[in-house]
């Protein structure tokens, strides 16, 4: 039976390049609703590079705050290069770039 980090590697890995979701979604459709922290931890513990983790942001539309220094910018980089618009308060229209699951 696949573990519920697993299931939340399974449907991160189903977000569309070009689009986000939430911490809160991805655990929704993992099994958790309660679970968006649970979801961090999980991205922050994942091993596997064909993971799309960039994919996930808060429910602002913002890119959370890291352990690591630096990898809010890397986020960044990667979202802008699949397309993915940043206002100029930082944050992600969720109306135009957050999947429809």
């Amino acid at each position: 039976m696949p573990t519920f980090y697993q299931d939340i590697y399974t449907v991160v890995s189903c977000i569309p390049e070009g689009k986000v979701a939430t911490y809160g979604q991805v655990a929704r459709l993992a099994g958790k609703p309660n679970g968006a922290r649970q979801v961090g931890y999980a991205l922050a513990a994942l091993k596997d590079p064909d993971v799309p983790w960039q994919r996930v942001v808060n429910a602002r539309g913002e890119i959370s705050p890291r352990a690591k220094s630096g990898y809010e910018e890397y986020q960044r980089i990667l979202l802008e290069e699949e397309g993915i618009e940043f206002g100029l308060n930082g944050k992600i229209d969720l109306s135009q770039f957050l999947w429809e699951a």
